[in-house]
Order: structure tokens, then sequence, then C-alpha cells
């Protein structure tokens, strides 16, 4: 059987997003992308308010407001997001990060109007009452329970931001605890909601079929009256102090089935010129089967049943983790050894030439695939304006990847790879 032919990455091509970013008066950044090529628009609303910026004994929080935003409006029902989408042919969701909460539609073109207004409609005139709070509490803390009690390894995410931060909220996580939940009043997500939902706390993007002159308009006459509070927005501020000795702990569950630790390591933040070899240096030891994690641990010595490496890059310095669940049959020493040697390699060792250009490769086609859609468009330039401050970096993210080389990736290894830099989750079974 003939092989095929490999592309090298040096070869994609990535079309620059042409877009138009502009300030209204009261604050809202509005970022408009025309792309005509299908008949289709999407819209992201994103507010700069995340699991960080939970109140203190308040976490979960902004993913509270996930799910209040779709509870209606004093001019709309509940749910009128979803009539306003699905009834076209079209979809709604919304996430929380740590550093943002983002609603998203994806509609024909010819109801882009429509949707605007439901957009700023929700963001000038939300129903916050106590019935929606006391359902909506519930169904995060049902969240709670799926995605974190119930799953066999859903706590370790938890432990891993809980154990690896000591100072920084990002120790709190996203999902929320359904004890500090249980505890809030009507009054205090009232506050909340008036701190972070404004307009200069916004980024509006909307990728697709539109005229850009016509958006414009909808967006001045939609957007453009709902006022701004005089009140400063809240900012983190806080700095996690430099870790200089390593920090394990070990946490013991009855639904672990096979022993697991991961290697939780601090690194800067997305905007940093790191973040880039990181990126890479992820994708060597964890992007799947041909990484080095996988072929050396899970293939070859078959000590493990699986493990990634993962570079975490958020608004502020997040942490680079290193995972492994053990096989069946194998002590948690022997298959964290083998992973520790992985690391070491990664550490002493730079890629070779063909490893890091299969790597290239794989982040460069990964990239082209995210400018396929106008929600892929629309989510990057999201990210790049919230977490890197400029939605321009966008264009230049192929060359960036492109120009890492392996003496950066292994010195990005030995500079934040370090055993005093990281921490050791070891999770178990009870």
């Amino acid at each position: 059987m003939t092989a095929l032919p490999t592309i090298a990455a040096s070869a994609i091509h990535v079309a620059p997003i042409r877009f138009v970013d502009r300030t209204l008066a009261n604050g809202l950044r509005a970022i408009l992308v025309p792309d005509s090529r299908v008949p289709s628009v999407a819209i992201n609303v994103a507010y700069r308010v995340g699991g960080k910026d939970d109140p203190p004994g308040r976490s979960g929080f902004a993913h509270l407001f996930e799910h209040l935003m779709f509870k209606g409006t004093s001019r709309t029902a509940p749910e009128t997001i979803d009539r306003l989408t699905e009834d076209v042919g079209g979809f709604n969701n919304a996430f929380t990060s740590e550093d943002i909460t983002n609603y998203y539609e994806v509609v024909p073109s010819n109801h882009l109007e429509r949707l605007l207004w439901a957009e700023a409609d929700r963001l000038a005139s939300l129903t916050v009452n106590e019935a929606n709070f006391a359902t909506e509490r519930e169904v995060v803390i049902g969240e709670y329970d799926q995605r974190i009690l119930a799953e066999p390894y859903g706590m370790l995410d938890e432990l891993v931001n809980r154990e690896a931060f000591t100072v920084h909220p990002y120790r709190r996580g996203v999902i929320g605890s359904p004890e500090e939940l249980n505890a809030a009043a009507l009054e205090d997500v009232v506050a909340f909601h008036a701190t972070y939902y404004r307009p200069d706390n916004a980024v509006l993007v909307v990728a697709g079929d539109l005229d850009v002159d016509e958006t414009w308009r909808w967006i001045d006459r939609y957007f453009g009256p709902i006022a701004t509070p005089q009140t400063p927005i809240p900012r983190v501020l806080a700095v996690e102090p430099v870790q200089t000795a390593q920090r394990t702990y070990t946490h013991r569950a009855a639904n672990v089935p096979l022993a697991a630790a991961e290697e939780a390591y601090h690194i800067p933040a997305a905007s940093h010129p790191d973040a880039a070899a990181l990126d890479v240096l992820e994708a060597l030891l964890g992007a799947g089967r041909s990484s080095r994690l996988y072929t050396s641990l899970i293939y070859d010595k078959q000590l493990a049943s699986s493990a990634w490496a993962s570079a975490d890059l958020r608004e502020q310095p997040g942490l680079f983790g290193a995972r492994v669940t053990c096989a069946r049959g194998v002590a948690l020493a022997d298959a964290r050894a083998a992973l520790e040697a992985e690391l070491e390699r990664v550490r002493t060792e730079p890629p070779s030439p063909a490893e890091l250009a299969r790597v290239q490769t794989q982040i460069a086609s990964a990239l082209v695939r995210s400018r396929q859609t106008a929600s892929g468009i629309a989510l990057a330039l999201v990210h790049a304006t919230t977490e890197r401050g400029d939605p321009g970096v966008v264009n230049a993210d192929l060359d960036r990847y492109l120009a890492v080389t392996a003496a950066d990736v292994m010195r990005v290894a030995q500079t934040y790879l370090r055993a005093e830099n990281r921490t050791v989750i070891e999770y178990l079974p009870q």
C-alpha cells in the first residue's frame, strides 16, 4: 500500500480574518467579520466574567448566570433565545470558563437583526427573581453532582485548581460549590449581575453573511442606548506566589476504578511570548496516538490506560498539566515514573526535525479547521480579545506556531516543568 504524502505545516495557508472593530460610547466592543460564503451568521456575546471573578464565598455565580440569562426578560418569556434560533434551523448555547461567560447563536443571516435585539434585551432587562434563582441554582448543583461527584475522575480537575493555586481565585474552579450556592441570597445574585453584566464588560462578535453598515445600525439601535454604570468593574489583581517546592496531595474516592495522577505546573498567561511553544509542547507530549505519552506509556510499556498533557493558557497565568491513569494491575508509582521519564526527556532532548514538523502540522491543520465556520472565526476573535487583548493577533497565530524551534520546546520544558514548580494530585481508589 502506498503511503499518502504528508503536507508540511509551512505549506498550509490560513487566510487572514478581515474584521471591523469598534467600541460604542457605552463601552461595548463590537467586531464584525463579513463573509458571504454561507447564508448564516454567528453571534457571540462574551462577558469578561468567569470563575475567577466569583465573589469570595460565592463560587459558581458566573456559571449560575450562564443559566439565568436564558430565563427571560421584562419583555420576553423564558427560552425566547431557543425559539428565535432553533425554530428557524439555528442553534444557541453558552459556556463559562475561568475568565469569561460566552453566549452564542448561529442562525440564517436574515434573522440577524432579531438576535441582536434579543441579546441586547437580555443584557438590559434580564429577569432576576427568586423563582429563577432557585430553579437555576438547583440545575447548577445538579451539574456539580453529575460532572464532579458522579464521574470517576470528575473531582480530579477540581483538586488540581484548588491545590495548585494558593492565592489566585483560579483555585475556586468554575462550576461552583453547592454549599456556597445554597448559602447565597437573591440580593447577592442581583448585585453580581449589576456588577458584571454591563456594556463596557462585553465583547460582541458577529461573523458571517452580513452587511457591515446595516449591522452597525442595528447594533447602535439595540445596544447603544444601554447605560453604563458609573462604578468601576472589579478586576482580579491577586498574583499567585512563585512556587518553590513540590506539593503532593492524595485523594481517595469510592468510584475511582484505576489510580491516576496529575502533575500541574505553573505557566504564564495566554498573552506571554512562550504561549505558542507551550502549545507545541502540549501537542508533542499529548496530542493523539502519535504523541510521546501515548506511544511510550500506553502502547510501548502498557503502563497506562490514558495519558495526556494540556497547556491551559488563560487570561492570567495558568497551568500545564500532565496526567496518567494506570492500566489495570499497574502500580501508580510505576506509571508516574514512566511519566516523569518522558518529562525529563523533553527537558533534556530537543524533538527531532521530523517530530517537530509533525506536531506543527497537527496544530496548523487544527487552526485551519477552526477557521472554516463563522462560529469558529467568531470564537477565535472572542478568545484573542479577552485573553490576549487584541483581536488582530489571530492573524499571526500560524506564524507563531511555525516559528517555534526545537530549542524553544526544550527551553519552555526546562523553564516550567520543574519539580519545585509542580503540584501533584494522586487520585486513588478507596
